[in-house]
């Protein structure tokens, strides 16, 4: 359907308080204005009382974002709406971020190079130099942090700064094994992403597959997650799974356990760089 639309494509996304009208009202909206709807998807909770709607659709080349913005202003405040607009061609420019494990870090790399995952990257962070060479390789700056106890304020002031610098709008874990401070998680607050193995029961601590090996797991998984300071229990925006068998090997486990940390990593950070996921509390809603 995008491919066939005309005019300058937006996404308006909101949440609010739960009440009849907001569907007339935003629809009305857009016709007033002279826009077409080519996509709309929505959800009323019940539990937390909240209306979120996420709208794909075109606008007239003479009716820009800032336009769009200022008309909507009023239907916003009238139902007390959190909401934004975003014009569909617009990347969302992202910081990413690596320890010593580098398959998701290489997995979103490549698929933002075949145009698989609409980001920017503005560069890489890491707190070794591992994938130095990876990063440069595309065209891409590579940022060398490193965190010890004695210098780990300053080195997330830096990375903050880092964040200013470049204009970025998400900030991705992707395998970055240094646990952040509350403040740094407030001042990201839903704009950063984090994924981790995630199984049942959960083994924490070194070699997480090996652990799961070891007690005859039968499912493995990951999980993404945007980033709280309550450590890897963020409201979760994507989780995958594998099926294992008795006669996976530990090497095997670690292997598979990579595939779908990269799958559930690279979708959470599509859907959020396409404006398809709306914070409801500590869960999300993800119109997919």
């Amino acid at each position: 359907m995008e491919e066939q639309s005309t005019g300058t494509q937006y996404v308006l996304t909101l949440s609010c308080p739960d009440k009849q009208g907001i569907v007339h009202a935003v629809s009305s909206y857009l016709f007033m204005t002279g826009c077409n709807i080519v996509d709309s998807q929505q959800y009323g909770d019940a539990e937390s009382g909240l209306f979120f709607m996420r709208v794909h659709f075109t606008a007239e080349k003479q009716v820009d974002a800032e336009r769009l913005r200022a008309s909507f202003a009023a239907i916003g405040a009238s139902f007390r709406m959190e909401w934004s607009i975003h014009p569909s061609a617009e990347r969302m420019r992202v910081l990413l971020m690596v320890s010593k494990f580098g398959h998701c870090l290489n997995d979103l790399l490549f698929r933002a190079r075949i145009g698989a995952l609409p980001v920017e990257i503005a560069g890489v962070v890491s707190n070794h130099t591992d994938f130095r060479e990876l990063t440069e390789s595309y065209g891409l700056p590579f940022h060398h942090l490193p965190v010890t106890r004695e210098n780990k304020a300053e080195a997330e002031r830096r990375l903050l700064d880092l964040v200013a610098e470049e204009r970025v709008d998400l900030v991705v874990l992707a395998r970055y094994m240094q646990v952040l401070s509350d403040d740094l998680c407030k001042a990201l607050s839903g704009r950063i992403i984090n994924i981790h193995h995630s199984f049942l029961p959960s083994f924490k601590g070194a070699k997480p597959y090996h652990q799961a090996h070891a007690r005859g797991v039968k499912l493995i998984g990951a999980t993404a997650h945007y980033v709280t300071a309550d450590l890897d229990e963020g409201p979760i925006i994507e989780q995958e799974v594998a099926r294992v068998g008795h006669e996976v090997t530990p090497e095997q486990l670690v292997a598979l356990g990579r595939d779908v940390e990269c799958q559930a990593l690279a979708r959470a950070v599509k859907w959020h760089s396409e404006h398809r996921v709306l914070l409801n509390g500590s869960r999300t809603v993800v119109f997919a």
